[in-house]
């Protein structure tokens, strides 16, 4: 119901309920499909949304992770809501997909046919650096799809992210066929004022296109910008509930609504009964096992984030890395003779290496995963000046990725001590469209599927998920990820019998049977290995197939006294890696073989 009451009501401003982001931006995991069965007729007796996030971002991939079918999930999810007439929405990532790298044009295109006929009626998508030949595609493919095609804008907060710079994006995007505007806040730090501005310009050049504002609350702008985004034109404003509103998550709706409200805006009522009754049930899950991966630094509110720009949603992680070089950056303070730094000191610190190399970098917006990418040159950075070295001696490949142009462009120009070190290592610019270095692989997964005897799925919805998500779909079939799931919240309910680690390496003689004939990368240290510079195991391996050269850096593994490179020893195709983000691995340990290309071994280089 919609409260009219006495005063001159300007226009209605719908809600969203971000359910997905709230777990995403919280934790690790996502609630199991019984507990979302639960829930769902509660949300919808809350009266008060039109609009429910369901899935997209990491929910089917951490649905895979702790052996639970992402198919079932988002369908049994999305069915309460699709008989209410509720809207549901899901985010990927243009490019990327729903996962951390690109993705084949085909497998894009079959996305959003399986979640329309899985019952998702919008797909916002939205790419980090805003490179319009990354959105355009998504536009299409939803909109053959049958789906409300939502373009989000990655909002942040530079010299060069102006209203002038986002309109013409906003431009862009309407002609080739967006039927809504985002603008994703990814962080927050978007200024109250200027997304009014910019809310202003989208409706006044496209009067008919609905704008939804999705703000995080870690900085402590979201509510002002809230309210001038709706003063400006909004239309549907994303809310969190408790127990994971505010924080670095979201605005709660009662505020939202109550604010809204007092300013004169048509808004409805919440049935604060049914508000109780889902409040209830989100911290029963937590309590059940969602809460042994939420930190809880992310229930506080830092302004220190404006200053970098940083999500709210990845200071979990990045708390995380930062415990895991801490000892690592102090060794290397002592034996050059410097003072050590405490935890919160070296937290300042990354703050204020990700401001500084911000511009240098390009000023790629921080989101997904270029909010990643930055961290870790920031946090290499951090180490490598504890060592007495400059500036930019470690960069992780995929970090590189972004420098180089290969996941779009970046809209401010490159460092020239970047440039540079790009030249001496005989690093490339690209310059061509980034769909074109993911080649169609619909076939051989089919393939796969059809050697193994697995069914493609309803709407070949199990296709989608091997292709999209295929190391941890072939867990999930094989039973090891939900064994691994099961002993790691056992593990974590009582930390007193965890194991000490074991060496997760296979043997080199069973490996050497299995690739004959090619390389092996070999673990240059004993240690943690980190395929990506981030230190939970959400991460996974660089996929098979990509191109090597000498001297790429494939990993980094964290040793008691530093972090270490495992580099390429000879250039070819990456065929297989054989161990898991964060295992333990033996120095000379096999961790993964490249198929040689004839082309980039050099002479003088060792074949381990």
């Amino acid at each position: 119901m919609i409260e009219t009451g006495t005063k001159a009501m300007k226009k209605e401003i719908k809600f969203s309920l971000v359910y997905r982001d709230m777990w995403q931006s919280s934790g690790k995991y996502q609630p199991r499909v019984d507990q979302l069965r639960r829930i769902a007729p509660v949300i919808v007796d809350m009266k008060c949304f039109d609009r429910i996030e369901t899935n997209g971002g990491a929910f089917e991939q951490v649905n895979l992770m702790f052996g639970e079918n992402p198919n079932r999930a988002v369908r049994e999810w999305t069915a309460p809501f699709n008989r209410a007439g509720i809207q549901t929405h899901m985010l990927e990532r243009a490019l990327n997909g729903l996962r951390m790298y690109g993705v084949p044009a085909d497998v894009r295109r079959l996305m959003p046919k399986v979640k329309k006929a899985q019952g998702v009626d919008i797909m916002r998508s939205f790419c980090g650096l805003n490179d319009i030949r990354n959105l355009r595609p998504s536009v299409q493919y939803a909109k053959e799809a049958g789906m409300i095609s939502q373009a989000a804008l990655s909002i942040t907060s530079s010299p060069l992210h102006t209203v002038e710079y986002y309109t013409q994006l906003v431009d862009q995007l309407v002609e080739c066929g967006a039927d809504e505007i985002c603008l994703k806040d990814m962080a927050g730090v978007g200024r109250p004022t200027t997304l009014g501005r910019l809310v202003k310009e989208i409706k006044t050049r496209h009067p008919q296109t609905v704008v939804q504002y999705h703000g995080h609350s870690g900085p402590g702008l979201s509510m002002a910008s809230v309210l001038m985004v709706a003063e400006a034109g909004a239309d549907v404003i994303d809310c969190a509930i408790e127990p994971l509103s505010w924080g670095m998550v979201h605005p709660d709706v009662i505020a939202v609504q109550t604010m809204l409200r007092d300013a004169g805006f048509l808004v409805k009522d919440i049935n604060m009964e049914a508000y109780m009754e889902a409040r209830t049930l989100t911290q029963e899950f937590i309590d059940d096992f969602l809460g042994l991966y939420i930190n809880p630094s992310n229930r506080i509110s830092s302004s220190l984030l404006i200053g970098c720009g940083l999500p709210g949603g990845m200071m979990g992680s990045m708390m995380t890395d930062l415990k895991g070089v801490h000892n690592a950056i102090n060794a290397a303070l002592k034996s050059h003779g410097k003072p050590q730094v405490s935890f919160d000191a070296l937290t300042v610190q990354l703050f204020n290496e990700v401001e500084y190399i911000w511009p240098m970098l390009g000023y790629p917006p921080l989101v997904t995963p270029f909010s990643q990418y930055t961290k870790n040159i920031a946090l290499m950075n951090l180490l490598s000046m504890a060592q007495d070295k400059p500036r930019f001696s470690q960069i992780d490949k995929d970090s590189w990725n972004m420098v180089l142009g290969k996941a779009g462009r970046l809209v401010g120009p490159l460092a020239p001590e970047i440039v540079e070190k790009a030249r001496l290592e005989g690093r490339e610019f690209y310059t061509g469209d980034p769909q074109d270095a993911y080649p169609d692989a619909l076939p051989q997964y089919i393939k796969e599927m059809e050697d193994n005897g697995w069914e493609r799925g309803e709407d070949d919805e199990e296709l989608f998920e091997l292709a999209m998500h295929d190391r941890q779909y072939r867990d999930y079939r094989s039973g090891v990820a939900k064994q691994r799931f099961e002993k790691e919240v056992a593990q974590l309910r009582n930390p007193v019998a965890k194991p000490k680690p074991e060496n997760d390496a296979p043997s080199a003689n069973y490996l050497s049977k299995q690739h004959p004939d090619a390389i092996p990368i070999v673990a240059t240290a004993t240690g943690r290995l980190l395929w990506e510079l981030r230190f939970d195991d959400l991460s996974t391996p660089p996929a098979p197939g990509m191109q090597i050269r000498v001297h790429d850096v494939l990993a980094h593994i964290e040793a008691s006294y530093a972090i270490e490179e495992v580099s390429a020893t000879v250039g070819g195709r990456l065929i297989d890696t054989v161990i898991a983000q964060g295992k333990m691995v033996t120095k000379g340990d096999v961790l993964g073989w490249i198929e040689l290309d004839g082309s980039s071994v050099t002479p003088n280089d060792p074949v381990a």
